[in-house]
Order: C-alpha cells, then structure tokens, then sequence
C-alpha cells in the first residue's frame, strides 16, 4: 500500500521559515504530480503548490503552480529518486497557520492513476 508522510511542521515566528517534507512509499511505479494543501480551522482546504514532470526531455524538471498567497515566498520543490516532495516556506504570516496536506497523483500498476493523501502536519506561526 501506498503511505504519504509528511514531516517538518512546527511553530515558529512570523518572519520565519520551515521547510515541509513529504515522503512516499510502497508499490509506486510513478509519481506524476505533487502538491501541498493547506486547511486552516473554519476555512476550506486549498492548494498551496503543486509539481508537475515535463511532457519531454528538455521540460523533465516538470512545472510548478502557486497560489497567489504563496508567491515569492513558498517554494516546491522534488527528490524523483527518494519519493519526496518539499516546501520551502519563508517569510511565514499567521495567516499560513494551518494543517498543511501532501498530496501525490501517483500510479502503483503503470495503468492506474489515483490520489492519495497525507496525514498532514501542524505549522503554527505565532503572532
């Protein structure tokens, strides 16, 4: 069975920065995109970051999306070799407290494609 597990989260001052990783594992034959949501108490769950492979050789390091209030500040980031995603977060607002998700659309046969989810970790930025 596949197992997202992320780790990295913790509290920290504002203007600080954590780095989230997200490590999967089990029967995978190839992971297609990455991405880290974000739930926030009383608010929706949304998306932080998301990478993506490259259709192509020259566009292998994939392509990456952002939400508008993670520009400039997060970055995500992969290890194809480990399994791994990451996301660096600096300049951290209060408003980025949240549960934060990892997310892998992944194949474990080579013809199937599915989601899987994280257990999520905690990142408290203390005002």
């Amino acid at each position: 069975q596949v197992q997202l597990v992320e780790s990295g989260g913790g509290l920290v001052q504002p203007g600080g920065s954590l780095r989230l990783s997200c490590a999967a594992s089990g029967r995978i034959f190839s992971i297609h995109a990455m991405a880290w949501y974000r739930e926030a108490p009383g608010k929706q769950r949304e998306l932080v970051a998301a990478i993506r492979s490259g259709g192509s050789t020259i566009r292998s390091g994939g392509s990456t999306t952002y939400a508008d209030s993670a520009k400039g500040r997060f970055t995500i980031s992969r290890d194809n070799a480990k399994n791994t995603v990451y996301l660096q977060m600096n300049s951290l607002k209060p408003e980025d407290t949240a549960v934060y998700y990892c997310n892998a659309d992944l194949s474990t046969a080579g013809w199937d494609s599915r989601g899987y989810w994280g257990q999520g970790t905690q990142v408290t930025v203390s005002s």
